[in-house]
């Protein structure tokens, strides 16, 4: 199961700096013009060893104020239904206006844990004014300055101490959930798969509204396919529908082994595909890129080689991942999309042994020796692979704090080479001896 926490409130109390906070990233654009953040975001944070999704809901398009609250009616909504922990934000320097009550009331009916955060506290004269908001009725109230970071440490231990124990999809098979934009084609691909027209086809972006769990098994080969809701395009995020699909393809995500991301062939990869590649890589889960619809484009003027090379150029640095140029509704190419993704389920469940790590590594370490720093020389004494669910390796040496990002890229490298992690994110650390 994936933790979500979303920041609700109104437009320009501080929800994206908070949110940029959480994640620690500059991630969300800040300004002071409500209405900033048409899109959501979505961001990993990790503290006290939990790790969850953070939401920053936004989504507003200019209009009416009519148009404004109704629109966070609706977002405080969903996040109702989907989030597991809720921080309200309001603005102790406005103090409690009408649309903060409402969406008090709403919060308070619902069975949700709620954190109720007052911003912009960052002198003595503020703290006594924030004082107002206990009348809210909320017990978990903090004040905080998100701009300077005061108060948040407090708010990321409560959050944690509320998060839910990560429980996974009881199954042993593989599991591939597949993910993309609506409309892209990935209930196609998994009717072609099955067969059969086990879910509903049609033009309409967002026809699937939820993650549907299917098991396939043909071919001598057996799986769980996960097929999401769409991942709606920045510009027309603000359809709640589309928020609440997203929601629910983070969770499908967690649930994955390995997420299949399919990309329309005639739009090219798009800023929205390249935040779903991120957030599938961060998640450590394992990677095949599907061109889909590739029969709809002239073949005179696009070749799959300079396709696949564009491609590989915009998903750098980590870019080694099977990509397949399919077409779900003629069922080109799509079991050959099968077959890479449980490679790469199998890539990503490799161990190897830390003798024969060793031997190899070695080796290519005397060849390319670490950089010295400043005078000192680094030694790396021994690697080995650490019992975690994707490929993760410790490199044991005197000056771990030293090794330069270019040298851990070199052994990154060296491992995909000599032992096949194609599609497969890789955690190196460096630890003392």
């Amino acid at each position: 199961m994936s933790n979500i926490v979303a920041i609700v409130g109104r437009p320009n109390v501080g929800k994206s700096t908070l949110y940029n906070r959480l994640i620690g990233e500059r991630q969300a654009i800040i300004d002071d013009t409500s209405g900033v953040t048409r899109d959501r975001q979505y961001g990993l944070s990790e503290w006290n060893g939990k790790t969850f999704t953070v939401v920053d809901t936004g989504g507003f398009v200019y209009g009416s104020e009519d148009v404004f609250e109704a629109a966070i009616r609706s977002q405080v909504q969903i996040a109702i239904e989907e989030a597991t922990v809720i921080i309200f934000m309001v603005d102790v320097m406005t103090g409690i206006t009408d649309l903060d009550e409402e969406v008090a009331a709403m919060l308070r009916k619902s069975n949700k844990e709620v954190i109720l955060v007052v911003n912009k506290v960052d002198n003595s004269s503020r703290m006594m004014e924030a004082n107002e908001f206990w009348s809210l009725g909320f017990e978990e109230t903090y004040f905080l300055s998100s701009l300077s970071g005061s108060g948040t440490g407090e708010v990321l231990d409560l959050i944690t101490e509320k998060l839910q124990d990560d429980t996974k999809l009881e199954s042993d098979l593989p599991k591939i959930a597949i993910l993309g934009q609506p409309n892209v084609g990935k209930s196609s691909l998994v009717n072609a798969l099955l067969g059969e027209e086990r879910n509903i086809v049609t033009d309409i972006a967002g026809t699937t509204r939820d993650s549907i769990h299917t098991k396939y098994a043909k071919f001598g080969k057996e799986f769980l396919i996960i097929d999401t809701a769409g991942i709606r395009k920045k510009s027309k995020v603000s359809e709640n529908l589309e928020f609440y699909s997203v929601m629910r393809a983070l969770r499908s995500m967690e649930e994955a082994d390995v997420c299949i991301l399919m990309i329309n062939a005639v739009d090219g990869i798009e800023a929205q595909d390249m935040s779903i590649f991120r957030l599938i890589q961060k998640r450590n889960k394992g990677i095949v890129m599907l061109v889909n619809k590739w029969d709809l484009l002239e073949k005179e003027t696009n070749t799959a080689r300079d396709y696949e090379k564009k491609l590989r150029e915009k998903i750098a640095p980590f870019n080694d991942i099977p990509i397949i140029f399919t077409s779900a509704l003629n069922k080109q190419r799509i079991f050959k999309a099968v077959e890479a993704a449980l490679e790469v389920y199998e890539n990503r469940s490799r161990k190897i042994k830390t003798s024969t790590l060793n031997d190899f590594l070695q080796e290519a370490i005397e060849k390319t020796p670490p950089p010295s720093h400043r005078g000192k020389y680094i030694k790396i004494k021994y690697v080995t692979q650490l019992p975690t669910y994707y490929p993760a390796f410790a490199f044991f040496c005197n000056y771990p704090q030293h090794v330069k990002e270019g040298y851990r890229n070199f052994l990154e490298n060296q491992l995909r080479e000599q032992f096949n992690f194609t599609g497969v994110p890789i955690g190196i650390f460096f630890r003392k001896k």
